[in-house]
Parts: C-alpha cells; sequence; structure tokens
C-alpha cells in the first residue's frame, strides 16, 4: 500500500456538526462489520467475494437507488442508499486486505475533489449562477485529466455505463473541443438522416446495416437529447415504465376476457388507455 499522503481534516472546509459526527461513528462501525464478515471466521458467502463479483451487486443497488427516487419513496430510499454504502465499504474492504487501498483513502480523495471543484465556496472563485459553476466544473476536470496524463478526453469514460448514458457522455466530451452541432434543430436533421438512412438498409434486406444504422439513430438521439439538456437513459426509462403501464391494462383486459387477443382489438384497447391517461 502507498504510504498515506496527509490527510484531509473536515475543519480545513468546514465544522462538523453533532449530527455529522454521529453518521462518522455508524460509518465506522459499518466498516467494522463489513471487517468482521470478513474475518476466517465470519460469513462464509462474505469471504468468497472479490472486486470481480461485486460488480453486478454494486450496478443492482445503484439502479434500486434511482428506482427509490423515481417512486418518490424516501423511506425506500434511505434503505437503498445503504445498501449501496454497504458496496462501498465491501469493495474498500477488498482494497484493505490486498493492501492497495483504504475505506479512508476513498474518502479523503472525494473530500479534497469536492473541495477542489467549488474554489467558489471553499476559495476565492466569484460565480454568478450554476452555469458558470458547471463550466468551472468542466475546466477543473480538464486540468485533472492532464495531471493524470490522459491523452483523450474520452479516455475515463466508463464501457460499463449503460449504452444510452455512455454515448451521451461521449457526445458531451467531444463537444468540450466544439466538435458538436450548433443547435437542437441540427441534431433533428441528423436525426432524420439516420432514420433515412435505416430505412434504405432495411430496404435492401440488410441485417448488418441495419444494425449500424440503427446504432447511428440512437447515437444521433442521444446528442438531441443533451442539447435539449435532457437525459437520454433518464427518458428511455421514463417511456418503457409509461409502456409498461399501459401494457398490464391491455393485459389485464385480454385476461378478463374483455378484449380478443388480436393484433387490432389490444392497439384499440391500447388507444383507449392511453386516452384515459390524459
Amino acid at each position: 500500500m502507498d504510504t498515506p499522503r496527509e490527510r484531509l481534516r473536515p475543519e480545513d472546509a468546514v465544522a462538523p456538526t453533532p449530527e455529522d459526527r454521529l453518521a462518522g461513528e455508524q460509518f465506522a462501525y459499518l466498516v467494522a462489520i463489513m471487517r468482521r464478515l470478513r474475518q476466517p471466521d465470519g460469513c462464509p458467502w462474505d469471504r468468497e467475494q472479490d472486486f470481480r463479483s461485486l460488480r453486478r451487486f454494486t450496478l443492482e443497488e445503484a439502479y434500486e437507488v434511482v428506482q427509490a427516487i423515481d417512486d418518490g419513496d424516501r423511506g425506500a430510499l434511505a434503505g437503498e442508499l445503504g445498501d449501496l454504502l454497504l458496496q462501498v465499504v465491501f469493495l474498500s474492504q477488498l482494497g484493505l486486505e490486498e493492501g492497495s487501498f483504504r475505506i479512508d483513502d476513498a474518502i479523503d480523495s472525494i473530500n479534497a475533489k469536492m473541495i477542489r471543484r467549488h474554489p467558489h465556496v471553499f476559495g476565492e472563485l466569484g460565480v454568478v449562477d450554476a452555469d458558470e459553476v458547471l463550466r468551472n466544473w468542466e475546466a477543473i476536470k480538464r486540468d485533472e485529466r492532464a495531471e493524470e496524463g490522459q491523452v483523450s478526453l474520452l479516455d475515463d469514460v466508463p464501457r460499463s455505463m449503460p449504452a444510452l448514458q455512455r454515448a451521451q457522455k461521449l457526445g458531451g466530451r467531444a463537444a468540450q473541443l466544439g466538435f458538436d452541432w450548433a443547435d437542437p434543430g441540427a441534431v433533428l436533421a441528423k436525426v432524420r438522416e439516420e432514420v433515412d438512412e435505416l430505412g434504405d438498409a432495411m430496404a435492401a434486406a440488410d441485417g448488418d446495416s441495419s444494425e449500424e444504422e440503427l446504432g447511428d439513430l440512437l447515437l444521433a438521439l442521444t446528442s438531441l437529447a443533451r442539447h435539449l439538456g435532457l437525459s437520454a437513459e433518464v427518458a428511455t426509462n421514463a417511456a418503457s415504465a409509461k409502456f409498461e403501464r399501459r401494457f398490464r391494462e391491455v393485459e389485464s383486459s385480454v385476461r378478463a376476457g374483455q378484449v380478443e387477443p388480436t393484433a387490432e382489438a389490444m392497439d384499440a384497447e391500447w388507444q383507449r388507455v392511453k386516452q384515459l391517461e390524459r
């Protein structure tokens, strides 16, 4: 393990409150629980886990946090955040055991990053609005990437991100270099162009080209979402939830014998359900 660098103390940024200290005590207790679970006489399942096996659980817990937010269930959100925090502690315990890093390294890293990226709060920099904060944030990130020896703006975009989210992030990074459309209208024109090209590939019954053109269309749509200030991932999830809600109503009507299981009858029922939501 590397020699620990000088730690950032909370009082260097802001004085912790009694509630902050209580949270710290509870966090230390969670760290101790995980250490106990990984001991030779601890939990057999926990002892079998490694960095790769925890990837799936970390992703699942992150998605469940988002689901609780979308559901507006604050009680569930607190529980899901605890589950996600467990993954952070679990992974850090593995780092401690192999001698690569400790949980305090992870905490110190984010503490320093938050202070470094908020010079308008912890420094002397003045800002006028949230847009300027974001511009400063991106400039600081660019400097950090340069210091870390990253060659491309795209180097630290995770390949494990959901496809739409990653595509939108790649477009945003390219835009930092000025490689972008001028406005949403220009992107919409590109979307229409990609639709036409997909239609040509489909007409030619070219499966490989159809897949490629479909990918180009989805990529263009993520750029349109970015120009509109929206998240393609969030919009797609919302559309999926809407489809699920409406289909369940159609399915229920079919099961109850109220609607014939034909394309025409189910489409009519879909339109009825859709009208009821308006």
